[in-house]
């Protein structure tokens, strides 16, 4: 509790004489000597207090100022991921109005790398300033559908705007990614560049041995029809079932991939040719340009000027798409780095995989 001392040679006793000659309550009441006026006090302990609340109440006022901000900078943070999902750094300067923009592909190929690259692509479409396209690729490869789908868009892309589109290639540009970079309508690789491993990749976790032998789990599973569950999580395959397998799942899937190549290097390629060399190895960019499955090797620059003469520009303003930084993005980011095993993850992995993967990755 707050109170001010008195003054013993001013104030008088708890009881003071009030004029008039009667008794009052105490009230504070200060005599001065010289004048014998009687001046009254207000509570000390009431003046403490209002002090006290002034100070609590600024205090929230500020938080609830602060508070405030918080919420218009989160807000702001979630609108700019939704209304732009992309930056542009500039790698070389250049008009305005006629610009060469940079797309990557990078890490392996799935749904969410899929979705990245129709979203660069989508973005790219409504910017009527871009005259060309450079795909950055570093990937040796992943899915076979998220590998086609990356194909169709970028040929969507080149059918609906007239505009050139170019591979450039680093590290790694090996199946599923070589398998999207040949709808681009010229291939530049970096010289220590690896590619090409046109195949096809299945695989699959047997659990028999584990369940059976080391847990004492002893699966059950009905099926109507002999090749309902080929294969099968719980048991070996037979050689009949790999034939099966070879027929019916990978031979198919081979044969796209082959047809792909011939497509896109049409001019350079026969599907004899592609056949030929079609046997999952890699090559590098010298070979790769000596096979005729790439254009030329160089540098980002090379694939600069490569862009601006399909696009026919004598200068350009280069950028590169950049992915804006925004909460929901992170929050995304955070929930997908926690392991999780649930049914699904018991699902996916009991679930055989056909890739288009450099398994060597």
């Amino acid at each position: 509790m707050m109170d001010f001392e008195e003054n013993k040679g001013v104030f008088g006793p708890s009881q003071v004489q009030q004029p008039g000659g009667t008794q009052g309550q105490d009230s504070r009441a200060m005599r001065y000597p010289d004048t014998g006026q009687v001046q009254t006090r207000t509570g000390g302990k009431g003046t403490g207090w209002r002090i006290f609340w002034g100070i609590v109440l600024a205090f929230s006022v500020l938080a609830n100022v602060g508070l405030f901000f918080i919420v218009v900078g989160l807000v702001a943070l979630f609108s700019v991921g939704q209304s732009r999902a992309y930056n542009e750094a500039v790698i070389e300067e250049g008009p305005r109005l006629s610009k060469i923009v940079v797309l990557s592909i990078a890490g392996e190929i799935n749904s969410e790398q899929s979705e990245n690259v129709h979203r660069q692509l989508r973005e790219a479409r409504e910017d009527r300033s871009i005259k060309g396209l450079i795909i950055r690729v570093n990937s040796p490869g992943g899915t076979i559908s998220d590998s086609d789908g990356i194909y169709r868009e970028i040929q969507k892309y080149r059918q609906e705007t007239g505009k050139p589109v170019v591979a450039f290639m680093q590290g790694v540009a090996a199946s599923g990614a070589y398998y999207a970079s040949v709808a681009c309508d010229k291939i530049v690789a970096e010289p220590t560049v690896i590619t090409g491993s046109i195949g096809v990749l299945m695989r699959h976790f047997v659990f028999q041995e584990l369940l059976e032998h080391k847990l004492g789990i002893l699966p059950v599973i009905l099926t109507e029809g002999k090749k309902k569950d080929w294969p099968s999580s719980f048991k070996s395959p037979s050689e009949e079932e790999l034939q099966y397998l070879r027929e019916k799942v990978l031979l198919p899937a081979h044969e796209r991939f082959m047809e792909v190549v011939a497509e896109g290097r049409q001019g350079s390629l026969t599907l004899r040719e592609v056949k030929d060399m079609a046997d999952g190895g890699v090559l590098g960019a010298k070979e790769a340009v000596e096979k005729k499955l790439i254009d030329e090797v160089g540098y980002l620059d090379d694939a600069i000027k490569v862009s601006k003469t399909l696009a026919g520009i004598g200068k350009a303003r280069v950028v590169e798409y950049r992915r804006v930084f925004s909460l929901s993005s992170l929050l995304s980011s955070r929930n997908n780095s926690v392991l999780k095993f649930d049914l699904n993850t018991l699902q996916e992995l009991c679930t055989p995989q056909v890739l288009y993967l450099w398994s060597a990755y």
